[in-house]
């Protein structure tokens, strides 16, 4: 009886927290407190942020793949972008480059990080993992586009001085993202949906079909009722992760600073702190062969990190004080264009083994390491 009642109630926590959070965030807003209080919102911080992940999956799980995967990325992304415009508006010396920071942490910890720990965890479990190397590779090519535009090509425009746009080259950058990004759902949703889907394989790692789904032994679809009420739960949630960050930045940019780390880090701990339940999830399909829906998480929210991140800070500048730096600096180009050679390497036959983990995994703490020691 009694790991019943704990069962049941770890069971409720996902529907519980939100509205807690939601609770301290009205007592703590808008100057939080003192130490106890910043403590107590930072766990409702992760708590929430979690919960908006655990809701994002029960809808995606109603609705089927490749939409649940699309659910998560953009789910993950709209706590990102609140993330970034709360510490903006704090204002602070690394403000003018916390959108770069995070978006390129976001994006190197998709392709090296969450695509790394997959690869390693399904090929150690599974000997070889096979995806569609179709779907995998246009999602990567959409994903190399969108980084060329909003951060590469920041660093050698002439317009606007630095590592900024000016005005029109922003708005045509946010535009040219946000028709990329569509074209890529349109195509991953209804032109060529089974692209995307997770596949079955031989001995060999060799693509055989797809994946049988109905015989996975996974638990049955949630209830449409069950699925409203996740949607509402993942509004909430994310309305509390966006506040209680709003409250928490001014001590995040303090600590950074005391340890004497670049400010690039904060963007680094935002990348981490958002993506990490994503990470997880996507481990756990690896973990049962279906490593395509792990890709699909992993580049679905790389270029949600880009497609939507940038246009929404676009529109943010208008109100916005201050510059906008989205050009990398020259050993982040190098860390991208390292990623991109070798992602190319290992979609392109679409299966790989561990070593393929274990190389992007390396690639991930190289950029890990040089943030903190540039």
């Amino acid at each position: 009886m009694v790991t019943t009642a704990a069962a049941r109630a770890v069971g409720r926590w996902p529907a519980v927290v939100p509205i807690v959070a939601l609770v301290v965030l009205a007592l703590s807003w808008p100057s939080g407190g003192g130490p106890g209080v910043l403590v107590v919102v930072a766990l409702f911080l992760v708590g929430a942020i979690l919960a908006a992940v655990h809701h994002a999956e029960v809808v995606a799980h109603r609705v089927g793949e490749p939409f649940g995967s699309l659910i998560l990325a953009v789910a993950v992304t709209v706590i990102e972008v609140g993330l970034i415009v709360m510490l903006m508006i704090g204002g602070g010396e690394g403000a003018s480059s916390y959108a770069r920071d995070t978006v390129f942490a976001a994006v190197m910890i998709t392709l090296n990080g969450i695509v790394g720990m997959s690869l390693l965890v399904g090929a150690l479990k599974h000997h070889l993992v096979a995806f569609n190397a179709s779907g995998t590779g246009s999602a990567v090519a959409t994903v190399i586009a969108l980084a060329g535009i909003a951060l590469v090509l920041p660093s050698v425009t002439t317009s606007a001085p630095g590592q900024e746009y000016s005005p029109s080259q922003l708005a045509f950058a946010a535009v040219a993202s946000m028709v990329l990004y569509g074209a890529f759902v349109f195509t991953q949703t209804v032109r060529h949906r089974d692209f995307f889907l997770p596949v079955s394989s031989d001995d060999r790692g060799r693509v055989t079909g797809l994946l049988d789904l109905d015989a996975d032994g996974h638990a049955d679809p949630p209830s449409a009722r069950e699925a409203w009420l996740s949607l509402a739960l993942l509004v909430v949630a994310l309305v509390c992760v966006v506040g209680l960050a709003k409250i928490l930045s001014p001590t995040v940019e303090m600590v950074v600073g005391d340890l004497g780390l670049p400010y690039a880090v904060v963007g680094v701990v935002i990348a981490l702190l958002v993506l990490s339940p994503e990470s997880i999830a996507a481990v756990r399909n690896a973990a049962k062969d279906r490593v395509q829906t792990s890709l699909n998480l992993a580049y679905g929210s790389a270029m949600a990190s880009i497609g939507l991140t940038i246009p929404a800070v676009a529109i943010a500048m208008i109100w916005l004080p201050g510059s906008l730096e989205l050009g990398l600096e020259s050993t982040q180009l190098v860390l991208l264009a390292l990623s991109v050679v070798v992602t190319g390497f290992t979609i392109v036959q679409g299966r790989a083994y561990a070593l393929q983990g274990v190389v992007h995994l390396v690639l991930l703490a190289a950029f890990l390491f040089l943030s903190v020691q540039p």
